[in-house]
């Protein structure tokens, strides 16, 4: 009891320290290295939204980016920027501004949507006085399918459903000339989308109500694609919200189904709940059936990897990366009683607190970790399973992604309101002391196509800025007063306790 007691209130300070020390601003030039050498990081550039007069760096169009995702031809990448309802555009290399993709529709739109598929109903707003396909999308997470020709964007909500209760939706987006082309209806907060790797399905995963939805995507023709089924995790979350009054819908959304993956033969969906009973939820791909969740790890599963026959697990609250071998994890399924079973097994390495995105170097000896509550990048050596590097990025980092031949690591920290701090994008040059193996993007068809139609409407260089580090002092400073703090209340409470228990 009195070791439960105290790990949890490390466990509170440690989330205190983070979330209400001073904003970080990383700081361009700055380099990590691992004590063993085998790895080494440097911040090259950033974009970010919260100090003007740094017009090297500033962009107006970054409003609280929430993921990034790389091409796979490694010349361009996509930000989503949530509260700008947008996706901004971006050249590797040069960091150059290539376009805005605005999410926002009216009746002109009417054409791009696909045919309603019976899924989904609207409960709480009516066609009749309204048109519910006039709207400003919020874009969450991304994933590209067809060897990069597509990229597909799930939005939180529709603007105007102010509890996300109702369909979201889901734009395709053409990358050979960043214009969307297709509009899908989905469920509540469809936050993560995932392809097949044989580009046949595409699964988005509802945060907000407990389903996952499979759409069919064989065949480059956009119009042709369509939902192929709908599958509930145990059960449908019902949803009656107010209409006018908002209330926290990242909390009490059930399962809170979150990372999402396919395994390499595409046999089955991997979709990992944040909330509720945990675990991870598994669908027969073949059988178009979800046969229940797998038990066994530890709660608050953020997001899902599998590299080199691991199957990786971002852990937010526990500041955790976890792995299994995945034959392993998969040899439980036959297990399944009334929807569960459960394996032991995991090995972990603990990173920082709130770890979200994760993501592996080419050769799947390094996981990168964005830590948002810790503000770091931080690095696993696989081979241990012990962090052996970080890099400060700009407070609140949520996204992450990796180019192919594993050289750079772009992240974006979400703005918080009320809150400074956030509103950035920063760009890593990674350098190995072991080569990492290159790896074939086959998307060599789509190199010309994209010379023809990118289109440069900003500039940025990728000067090294030396910026204030005061925000950093400051930070720590709080840091070693409020542990200071944290230690001598335990202190007195393990006596509290250890003199109680005597007495007994």
């Amino acid at each position: 009891m009195i070791k439960y007691t105290i790990t949890t209130i490390i466990l509170f300070l440690i989330s205190i320290m983070y979330a209400d020390a001073q904003p970080i601003q990383s700081v361009i030039g700055t380099e990590e290295t691992s004590e063993s050498n085998s790895i080494r990081i440097k911040l090259i550039h950033k974009i970010q939204h919260f100090n003007a007069k740094d017009t090297a760096t500033y962009d107006i169009d970054i409003n609280s980016p929430k993921s990034v995702n790389i091409h796979p031809s490694g010349r361009k990448f996509y930000v989503n920027s949530l509260e700008g309802c947008a996706t901004v555009v971006y050249e590797m290399g040069t960091w150059k501004k290539l376009k805005v993709i605005h999410h926002e529709f009216n009746e002109q739109n009417h054409r791009l949507w696909a045919k309603p598929s019976g899924l989904f109903e609207f409960t709480h707003y009516d066609s009749s006085k309204r048109d519910l396909n006039t709207f400003n999308g919020k874009p969450v997470e991304s994933t590209f399918s067809h060897q990069g020709r597509y990229i597909w964007v799930p939005y939180y909500r529709r603007s105007f459903d102010l509890n996300a209760q109702d369909p979201s939706a889901l734009a395709v987006i053409d990358t050979r000339n960043d214009e969307i082309v297709r509009m899908f209806e989905t469920g509540p907060i469809p936050k993560m989308v995932a392809c097949s790797h044989d580009s046949r399905h595409l699964a988005v995963s509802h945060w907000g109500d407990n389903t996952v939805g499979i759409i069919n995507i064989e065949g480059n023709s956009p119009e042709l694609w369509h939902y192929e089924k709908l599958h509930v995790i145990d059960y449908k979350l019902k949803l009656n919200y107010s209409l006018t009054t908002p209330v926290n819908r990242d909390a009490n959304s059930g399962y809170v189904l979150r990372g999402t993956v396919f395994t390499p033969d595409d046999h089955y969906l991997l979709v990992g709940c944040m909330g509720g009973g945990g675990g991870i939820a598994v669908i027969d791909m073949q059988k178009e059936e979800y046969l229940g969740r797998v038990l066994g790890m530890r709660a608050n599963i953020r997001h899902l990897i599998i590299k080199e026959g691991w199957l990786y697990l971002s852990i937010n609250a526990g500041g955790v990366v976890q792995r299994i071998r995945l034959e392993k994890f998969l040899s439980a399924l036959p297990a399944m009683r009334n929807h569960k079973t459960q394996i032991s097994g995991w090995e972990e390495c603990a990173v920082l607190p709130g770890a979200r995105t994760i993501e592996a170097s080419p050769s799947g000896r390094f996981i990168f970790s964005s830590c948002n509550m810790g503000s770091k990048l931080c690095v696993v050596d696989t081979r241990c399973m012990k962090m052996v590097a970080s890099a400060d990025i700009d407070s609140y980092p949520v996204g992450l992604d990796i180019s192919k031949d594993g050289s750079t690591v772009i992240t974006t920290s979400q703005g918080r309101k009320n809150q400074g701090g956030g509103n950035a994008v920063n760009i890593f040059h990674i350098s190995y002391a072991d080569p990492e193996p290159v790896i074939d993007t086959n998307s060599e068809i789509l190199e010309k196509e994209m010379d023809d139609s990118t289109t440069t409407i900003s500039d940025s260089t990728s000067t090294d800025q030396d910026q204030n580090k005061s925000n950093s002092k400051s930070f720590f400073s709080l840091k070693k007063i409020v542990l200071g703090i944290g230690i001598i209340i335990l202190f007195f409470l393990f006596m509290f306790l250890i003199s109680k228990k005597s007495k007994k």
